[in-house]
This record gives structure tokens, sequence and C-alpha cells, in this order.
């Protein structure tokens, strides 16, 4: 099977040929750290941790950047907000992202550079594009001259021509034209600053991620990601940059996901309509989430509602509760070789990962993955009828499971082993206590499991347990 990838560029779906076999170099643009991120900007955070993840299922070895955005306005008016310094307030919401990413069981990127960190990197960057012409200094700050790269507007399909100044574009007396952008901000009186040949200041938001790119991953990516809202200014300006400067293609596939709506808007810090990662983690399960998340092509829009969480939950404890099945049934049969199951319940498993690697390489269709999911559902559950089911074909159900679940991650992978220790000890003394007729220590030890979240079934193999 060959991976087939959506390109923003050609606004087709195109086969995936890295650059280097057996390598992929991964863009994607994080956030800009004055605030706690929203369950909108958590969509592209978990997306693109997918892309990732089935990348190296399928056996490349993935470099993955995803950059922090730790100077600019909005962190500088945070600051002030706040009464405390810039690098503060990044620090503070940089912690709080990666807490979010891990509640929502989203693995660290391989690199996560920030601004502040790659500032001779992006003042050396934007002095080349002056050199070649491309940019010019007024007033303090630089901007780039739009109209020299003649294939401007590529990506995003924008004609500049076409572009309604003072909406599209910001209207600067200083630019030699509306649609020019800024590369290096002088510094206003109090704020940050950095030094530069056109005097102190900061840079603008596109040149940051060009700079970035090409320090840890190269002139040429293979697959640059992010919001569809990025496509155009920030992308396009990216892709102007680092072209006029190395000649070369900036990425070879472009991804954007669509957006995160509330009834008819986008949901937006700028909005105001953002509900936080961190509460929701409160309240439902990451796996609920993360399968809220996936039930929708990561290209359409995709429409929030509080139903839509609680019946992913749902549905997320129906996988749930067949794995805990198939896991209990083990633990009591013993380990089995799932070489050695029945020829019937293999192909029928088979089967099931090959829907799920179809769906994953056209275009990562996690919904159609999802259902090849139940489909393994199904199967345990018929399979898990028989309560003398060989141990061969229980570990056969278990391996399946593991390979879909492995880039998904809607049932944990592993559960804490020391919690899960403790809660079989708690389960056998109160086994033990049954028998002596200790029934006040019997229900103790009901109670606190119960307080630990843990409901207790009889099934024709003994006691087993599973969580709320």
């Amino acid at each position: 099977m060959a991976l087939y990838i959506y390109n923003t560029l050609s606004r087709s779906k195109e086969e995936f040929v890295p650059l280097v076999p057996g390598k992929v170099k991964m863009y994607v643009c994080g956030p800009t750290v004055y605030g706690y991120i929203h369950i909108g900007n958590a969509r592209p955070v978990i997306v693109f941790d997918i892309v990732r993840s089935y990348l190296e299922q399928i056996g490349y070895e993935v470099n993955y950047v995803v950059n922090f955005t730790d100077v600019d306005d909005k962190l500088i008016r945070k600051a002030e907000e706040m009464g405390t310094t810039v690098p503060e307030v990044a620090e503070m919401f940089i912690e709080a992202f990666l807490k979010d990413n891990e509640g929502l069981g989203v693995r660290p990127a391989t690199r996560n550079p920030r601004v502040t960190q790659s500032m001779d990197l992006i003042i050396e960057f934007i002095k080349e594009l002056v050199d070649k012409g491309y940019a010019y200094e007024s007033g303090g700050d630089v901007f780039y001259r739009t109209a020299k790269f003649e294939s401007y507007g590529k990506l995003s399909r924008q004609n500049l021509e076409e572009l309604q100044f003072g909406i599209r574009v910001e209207v600067d007396s200083r630019k030699e034209n509306p649609e020019d952008f800024v590369l290096w901000k002088a510094a206003k009186p109090g704020e940050i600053f950095w030094h530069s040949p056109w005097g102190d200041g900061r840079p603008g938001w596109h040149i940051e991620c060009s700079a970035m790119a090409r320090e840890f991953l190269g002139d040429t990516i293979d697959i640059h990601g992010g919001g569809q809202d990025l496509t155009f200014p920030h992308h396009e300006c990216e892709c102007a940059q680092s072209e006029a400067l190395t000649g070369k293609p900036l990425s070879n596939y472009w991804m954007h996901n669509g957006f995160l709506n509330i009834g008819d808007e986008k949901m937006s810090k700028s909005l105001g309509n953002g509900l936080l990662v961190k509460d929701f983690l409160g309240r439902y399960k990451a796996e609920a989430i993360r399968y809220f998340m996936l039930s929708t092509h990561y290209r359409n829009p995709l429409n929030f509602s509080e139903e839509a969480l609680q019946s992913a939950e749902k549905s997320v404890e129906r996988i749930a509760s067949a794995t805990g099945n198939v896991k209990h049934r083990i633990s009591v049969a013993g380990d089995g070789n799932p070489d050695e199951a029945s020829a019937e319940l293999k192909a029928k498993l088979d089967a099931i990962v090959k829907q799920y690697h179809e769906k994953m390489q056209d275009d990562f269709n996690t919904p159609d993955a999802i259902t090849a999911v139940f489909e393994w559902v199904s199967a345990a559950n018929v399979a898990l009828s028989d309560n003398a089911l060989a141990p061969a074909d229980l570990a056969a159900l278990l391996k399946a499971f593991e390979e879909l679940n492995s880039v998904l991650r809607l049932v944990p992978e592993a559960e804490e082993e020391d919690a899960d220790d403790e809660i079989e000890r708690l389960i056998e003394e109160r086994a033990e206590a049954r028998k002596a007729k200790n029934w006040s220590r019997a229900d103790e030890i009901r109670d606190i499991l119960n307080e630990m979240g843990i409901v207790l079934e009889d099934t024709p193999q003994g006691m087993r347990w599973k969580r709320k």
C-alpha cells in the first residue's frame, strides 16, 4: 500500500515520497504562548501527533519539530497585565501547553525551538533577504518585498492584485506596497528587544518559522502542517521568505486541519470563545477528547458540543470494555502465541488490520480507521462468548488491537503498572476476607476500590475489574 496525503499546494492527494528514503522531516507551527490552549488549539496538536505516529508505525524515522512563539505583541500585553516579564509569561504557558499535551495523550515533539533562543538565526535570515533585494529597511522596521517574489499567493491561491487594502493587509506609509509584510519590528519604549543591524527590535511572526525550519530541518522539508487559518498569510509568507532565500521549495507537502466551530463561529482566543483544554481534562477522559477529534476527517470542520463529547466517552468505554475483557481472559487462561490462533479468527483480524491501514494511508482517514476498531470490538465480543477460547486466540485479539490502538490511542496503551498491582492486591485481599467471612474488611476494600474509580464484575472466569 502507498500512503497518500492531500497537499494544500496542489489541492489534490499525492503519493507520499520523502526526500530521504525511510526518513521524514516534519514541521508544525506551534502555539503563541500567552495563554492556556483551548480545545480548538488541541485539534492540530492531536491531528499532527497522529500523522507523526502513523508515519512511525509504518517504518519511518520522523524528525518532528513544533516551535514556540515566545515573544510577540500578545505576550508583551500579557506581561503588562500580569505585572511580570515576557520570558516569565512564556515559561508559564509553555509548561501549561506541555502538561495539556501529556494529558491529551500526545507525545513530545523531537524538538521545540523557541523564537527567543533562535534570534541570531532569524536576524541572519533577514540580512540575507535584504542582501538579495527581497527585503528593505524603513523607519527601523524591515519589510518583505512581495512584488519581487513572483509566485507569492501560490499556496493560498491569493491574488495580490485582488487583495483589499486595509482589510487583508495593513496599510502602512513606510511600505513600498501595502502587501509587504514585516520581518523585523523596531522596539517601542519599554518593550523587550534584541540588537540588530536595523536597530533594537524583535522579529515579525512569519520569519521565525522560516528560520527555525531551515535551521533544524534544512532548506526543504517533507511535511509542513498547521491549522487552516495559517494557510494565509502565515504559510504563504513562509513560502515567500524561504524560497526567495534558498531557491528551493520550503515543503513538498502542505497539510492543514479544518476549524473547530461552536455554532457558526470558529473557536479562537481572539474571539474569546475558547473552552480550555485543562478544564476539559478534568471532566472527560483524554481518550474521549481524542475520539471526538478523530471521528471527523482532519480536513473537515468539526462542530463542538458537550453532547458529542459525552457520546465519545461512551464509545471509548465500549472499546475499553472489550479490551479489558480480553486482558482479563488472558490473565486467567495464560499467555499464548498469536501465530497459533485459529485460521478463522486470524483471517478476520488480518482483514480488520488491513482495513485500518488502508484508511490511514488514504490521507489519514481516522473516522474510517475508528470503524475498523469497532469491527475489532465486534469480533472480540463474539470470540469471548466462547468460555473455552484458546490462549493463542486471545493473544491474537490483543495483538491486533494494539496495532490499531498504538496510533489512535483510544484506550490507554498501558495503565499505570503500580496502580494495577495495588488494585489486584486489594481484590485478592477482599477475596480472602470474604472466605474468612470478614465482611467488614471486604466491604471496606470495596469502598476503597470504588473511590479509586474501580468497578468489580463477576464473570464466568472469576472476578475482574475495570475503571469507571
